[in-house]
């Protein structure tokens, strides 16, 4: 019986989706034994022809990682998507946006000044940009084009099921891979971990207080936090209340507070309002101007509150642009 045909696929991530693969250890030998990976850029020297030329839904499964940022992307996802029976949203950048998604708070104008211009260490005195197409004696060069906003993967294309994290644990990954096998797969649109917020299963839940309140805020980076309290009534920010749980809590076990790559739970539309909603409830000052102090200690809190999920958040990205 020919083994069921899988394809990974990267777009704009950092790559540690695919260390994640990696990390499974001796079981990806388990995961080798049981599907015949025919994509994957990243170990295997597959070509986008060799995919093209495949039969629509040749694949039982694709892996995407990454969210989209150019249309060589977009390009990727939406072919995987034709030649594959499922999709799954691999990892938090395809799953919210990511850490990509952040550029969402400029443009593409103001990222090409930044990147090949303003930057100190980027001498550029003509203002060369990157180009589409660039003609030269021997033919025309082209590069993909860079969008103006990232996308989600589910923005772009039709997914079938979402395995969070940054990266996703492996535990997740092996459950996702012999559920699909097995055809033991929950309703489509499904996040594959529990639906409850971290706080629930964190162990650090039962030091709260009955009555959680503070009066400063502090940076993980300019104190030593209590490993046996709750980081939030340390006044550390760690957005527990407003993320899914299920991802082992690594950050949380290695002293280190939440910063949502699991995303929300399916009860909450935007995942930053959930989670300022909860902080400004806590924060036990009446006067103004000590409140005041208090927001100045949030340092970039678009990059905080939404630091995975801009791109699918209420905000989306920079507006007026």
């Amino acid at each position: 019986m020919a083994k069921p045909l899988v394809a990974f696929y990267w777009c704009a991530s950092c790559g540690g989706c695919e260390e994640a693969v990696i990390d499974l250890a001796e079981d990806i030998l388990k995961v080798v034994d049981a599907v015949d990976i025919r994509l994957w850029p990243v170990a295997m020297d597959f070509k986008r022809k060799d995919v093209e030329a495949m039969p629509d839904k040749s694949f039982a499964v694709s892996f995407i990682n990454g969210a989209i940022r150019t249309s060589e992307q977009e390009h990727m996802a939406k072919l995987l998507r034709q030649k594959s029976q499922l999709v799954v949203a691999f990892g938090a950048c395809a799953h919210l946006g990511g850490i990509p998604g952040l550029a969402n708070v400029a443009n593409r104008k103001e990222i090409f000044e930044t990147a090949y211009k303003l930057s100190p260490s980027t001498p550029n005195p003509k203002g060369i940009y990157p180009q589409t197409e660039t003609k030269t004696e021997f033919g025309t060069l082209t590069l993909p084009e860079f969008y103006d906003t990232v996308k989600s993967l589910g923005q772009t294309i039709d997914v079938d099921y979402y395995l969070p994290g940054c990266a996703p644990p492996p535990d997740l990954i092996m459950k996702a891979v012999t559920a699909i096998l097995e055809g033991n797969l929950p309703e489509k649109g499904a996040v594959l971990t529990v639906d409850k917020a971290l706080c629930e299963t964190c162990e650090r839940n039962k030091s709260k207080p009955d009555k959680l309140a503070i009066k400063d805020i502090k940076r993980i980076s300019e104190v030593i936090a209590d490993p046996e309290k709750c980081f939030l009534a340390e006044g550390i920010i760690c957005l527990g209340p407003a993320t899914r749980g299920g991802c082992g809590e690594r950050c949380i076990n290695a002293n280190i507070p939440c910063r949502g790559c699991f995303g929300p739970t399916k009860e909450v539309k935007d995942m930053g309002a959930k989670f300022l909603s909860s902080l400004a409830s806590i924060i036990d000052i009446d006067d103004e101007k000590e409140i005041e102090k208090i927001a100045e200690k949030v340092i970039d809190p678009i990059g905080l509150f939404y630091m995975y999920s801009l791109p699918t958040s209420i905000l989306r990205r920079k507006q007026g642009v």
